[in-house]
């Protein structure tokens, strides 16, 4: 099975959406993923629940959550484990790993928003980068992962 870890901001949920939102309700706070309930509250991306269902009951992959914390609020561990139980249960609550550096896991496959910063550019297998022009939502993504089993 090919192991592929997906990130949670901007990936999974929609970190952007809330981040303006509260700028827009509150400007002078700096870090609005530093209040406490933040990471809880986000709400799924389009697609993102049923493709990660779709890559748990598939027998070519093997689907972890990788995501690194909020160093602003140290409540965003537990916020993010609070919303993987709530949207995806607690079987992906057990496939949930939290880290600053993504580049420490060894995998085929990394969804991630981004290309660097949290070790994305470290990590040994392939980078989807979620958002792109190649991969601009979960139906390409799943698409690429269907064609590379």
């Amino acid at each position: 099975m090919k192991i592929v870890y997906v990130d949670m901001d901007d990936v999974l949920c929609d970190f952007l959406a809330a981040f303006q939102a509260a700028i827009e309700k509150e400007p002078k706070i700096s870090f609005p993923q530093s209040q406490y309930g933040f990471f809880a509250k986000l709400k799924p991306l389009e697609g993102a629940i049923d493709a990660m269902n779709w890559l748990y009951q598939s027998t070519q992959f093997k689907p972890y959550i990788l995501t690194a914390p909020s160093i602003e609020n140290p409540m965003s561990y537990t916020e993010k484990r609070v919303w993987v139980e709530q949207y995806l249960g607690l079987d992906f609550v057990e496939r949930l790993i939290i880290s600053r550096d993504k580049s420490l896991l060894r995998g085929d496959f990394l969804i991630d928003d981004l290309a660097a910063g949290r070790g994305q550019e470290g990590f040994q297998g392939e980078l989807v980068q979620f958002g792109s022009d190649r991969y601009p939502n979960w139906d390409s993504v799943i698409e690429y992962l269907r064609k590379n089993k």
